[in-house]
């Protein structure tokens, strides 16, 4: 008899991969949910019952924690980005103010495969997000784009080095989370609303489509070392 797939999902008490938990969950999944905010995680916990850990991704003591409670896991996945000071002008740019954003966008990934790979099962993946700022950067991210860039050559490395186990990257595009306020702030609903309108899509990306995208990516085993884009054409446009 097959055993539950049991998914670790660092950065699963809110936007994108809440909506993960929520499906995989859905699906019959075992789900672990890390993250830094105690009362997110109460509240996913109750509201899908998956199992929590309080954590910060750009502590290394925290993800070796992690990992002394999960036992053997199926897939990780790492959705957690702290942005809140990475977008400034580079003729201004305080890099003290953006370490947060290399520890959960770069850093962090990174220690998620030295410590969660030993827990993977032979046949398991772990999945990085990056974005679009990679491919289409905008004025004041040249850090967010480079961290998204970066983890793209991480996964090929990694799919390399941890084989068989696979390693692969989902890049979203716009999608409408709670991450749009560190962003635009204010201005986040009518500047989500006026990229719909660009998107050959035709409409902003919603969790559940990068939540299909990453398990997309888990149930494949022919794929690793890969960037899948959800981003609902951002990059021609």
């Amino acid at each position: 008899m097959q055993s539950t797939e049991h998914v670790v999902i660092v950065g699963g008490s809110s936007g994108m991969g809440r909506g993960l938990a929520a499906e995989l969950v859905a699906q019959g999944s075992e789900v672990t949910v890390a993250g830094r905010s105690t009362g997110k995680l109460d509240a996913v916990r109750r509201e899908l019952g998956v199992r929590t850990v309080a954590m910060d991704i750009g502590v290394e003591e925290d993800i070796e924690r992690l990992f002394a409670t999960t036992g053997k896991v199926s897939h990780i996945v790492t959705t957690a980005a702290d942005i809140s000071g990475a977008y400034q002008p580079i003729s201004e740019y305080d890099v003290n103010a953006a370490r947060s954003a290399v520890d959960s966008k770069l850093l962090g990934p990174l220690l998620l495969a030295k410590h969660g790979a030993p827990a993977l099962e032979p046949a398991g993946s772990i999945v990085f997000t990056s974005g679009i700022a990679a491919y289409r950067p905008g004025p004041r991210a040249s850090l967010v784009a480079a961290l998204n860039g970066a983890l793209a050559s991480l996964a090929s490395a990694l799919a390399v080095e941890l084989a068989p186990v696979r390693v692969n990257v989902v890049s979203p595009g716009w999608v409408d989370t709670p991450i749009w306020q560190d962003v635009a702030g204010d201005a986040a609903a009518d500047t989500l609303a006026a990229m719909a309108v660009r998107l050959p899509a035709g409409r902003i990306g919603r969790t559940k489509d990068i939540a299909d995208a990453i398990i997309a990516l888990l149930r494949n085993g022919f794929i690793t070392g890969t960037v899948l884009h959800a981003d609902g054409g951002h990059r021609l446009v």
